[in-house]
């Protein structure tokens, strides 16, 4: 089936099960968790131009009666005029000493991001988002396209990226469309997010459609439904690189369904149909995954509370991917929390059966399986993380300390067949988020972030031992 083909009978399918929802949904407009965070910020245009004035330049003359109305009311200029500016500045160092290489990396990295979402009118909406990545003094490393393979890999080249251009509507009750160049981030980042951790975010080319609750149906309350058809992600590494991009047919549907409050249940397919790009074989990565997550916490008094996380999945080849496999995936993470400090022990496997293993190619993967980003890729022989995760939000100490987040995670690494044991790794962080007023900073400064991590693997069979270290410092507006 041709690509025209497959978009049109896409079309005709939302519609219809756009239509279908909105029959049973009270009337009111879904938010949207796949834009950027600084949207719920920003500058309105207002701040800066007269648009009352400039509506009414541009308005043919009304009557009196008219003219009180007529910036009540709905107005073609709305969707422009009624848009706000947003933005994030963003400096990182990171320093990498890794064994093999006779020299350390150390970058020194700036990334400016800016944005204009526009007004609403008739149930649309628009985005533009731009990214600027380059450095500032010390650029010791390899950055994958700088040729400087002396040094570690720091994967922020420099580079300037459209990282959003989408047209959402929302003319239906609790439903969203959305068109375009966009972020994603699903649950936990483990199949599909924005890597927002590096410093130029992986964004997708496609369409999005989600309707946020079902509540009027007796045998379905809090349901949320996530369906999407892509067909290019824009990848970290950029426009310039030769594996800047994957291309092909991906299909994500996920079900999230709230059983109690504070406990949710998630069921999810993600077909993942890569076409080769720049000789690169991503069709041997072309997957089909289907798979439950339950997830949340249960009280056990004022104080304390259970949290809990379980999930499971079965990956099968698909499309021109040349191998043939079934491999299972899972994930059991219960834990503790006592006010603000929480404990998890957990257990992750990803499975093999000896040729392939189970892959998330489309993953924030430095969320998962340690910082210091030894597991990329899955080893063929799977990979198994037991891991013991502390976490700590400071309070009763003073405004100025008060929620600082102190996080201590430990790793231990082996294969799914066999018995090899990897290596182990220690991860710490400390992060703090200002709000521009607590620092008597101007009212269009929202938010001052400042984070310090480090990361230490051991190796024992796979890789090679790593220490890395980062600084970072962003203002949000």
């Amino acid at each position: 089936m041709n690509k025209i083909n497959l978009l049109n009978r896409l079309r005709l399918s939302l519609l219809g099960v756009v239509y279908f929802i909105g029959l049973f949904t009270p009337n009111s407009h879904a938010g949207d968790y796949t834009d950027a965070p600084e949207i719920k910020s920003g500058i309105p245009l207002k701040t800066f131009i007269p648009t009352d004035r400039i509506k009414s330049y541009l308005t043919p003359e009304q009557p009196p009666a008219a003219a009180e109305t007529l910036f009540k009311q709905d107005h073609p200029l709305d969707f422009v005029l009624d848009g706000k500016f947003y933005g994030n500045l963003q400096y990182r160092y990171e320093h990498v000493d890794q064994s093999g290489f006779s020299k350390d990396a150390t970058a020194s990295t700036f990334r400016s991001r800016v944005g204009y979402v526009s007004g609403v009118y008739k149930d649309f909406q628009g985005a533009v988002e731009v990214d600027h990545i380059g450095t500032i003094g010390t650029s010791r490393y390899n950055s994958t396209l700088n040729g400087k393979s002396q040094f570690p890999v720091v994967a922020d080249p420099h580079t300037t990226e459209l990282n959003a251009l989408w047209l959402k509507w929302t003319g239906l009750p609790d439903t969203a469309v959305k068109f375009g160049r966009q972020p994603i981030n699903l649950d936990n980042l483990r199949f599909i997010g924005t890597v927002a951790w590096r410093q130029n975010d992986q964004t997708y080319d496609g369409v999005v459609f989600k309707n946020d609750t079902i509540r009027d149906l007796k045998f379905a309350k809090n349901l949320r439904f996530f369906y999407s058809y892509l067909y290019q992600v824009n990848r970290i590494f950029g426009h310039n690189s030769p594996q800047g991009k994957f291309k092909g047919d991906i299909h994500l549907g996920r079900i999230e369904y709230e059983v109690l409050p504070n406990q949710t249940f998630v069921a999810y397919t993600y077909w993942l149909d890569f076409d080769r790009h720049n000789n690169f074989a991503t069709e041997a990565i072309s997957t089909k995954t289907y798979g439950l997550r339950f997830f949340g916490n249960l009280p056990l008094n004022n104080d304390f509370k259970l949290i809990y996380q379980i999930e499971g999945a079965r990956q099968h080849d698909l499309g021109n991917n040349p191998n043939d496999f079934s491999l299972s995936y899972y994930h059991v993470a219960p834990g503790i929390a006592w006010r603000t400090l929480s404990f998890e022990a957990g257990i992750e496997s990803l499975g093999s059966n000896g040729t392939q293993s189970f892959s998330t190619p489309l993953a924030t993967l430095h969320a998962h399986n340690g910082w210091a980003d030894k597991f990329l890729v899955t080893p063929q022989d799977g990979l198994q993380d037991r891991y013991l995760k502390l976490k700590y939000v400071t309070a009763g100490f003073g405004p100025w300390i008060d929620n600082t987040v102190i996080q201590l995670i430990y790793h231990d690494f082996n294969s799914v067949k066999g018995t090899a044991n990897f290596g182990n790794e220690w991860n710490a962080s400390i992060t703090r988020d200002f709000s521009g007023q607590q620092l008597s900073l101007p009212a269009f400064i929202k938010k001052v972030s400042l984070g310090l991590k480090y990361a230490d693997y051991d190796a024992k069979s796979l890789s090679t031992d790593t220490r890395k270290g980062w600084f970072w410092a962003a203002v949000t507006f």
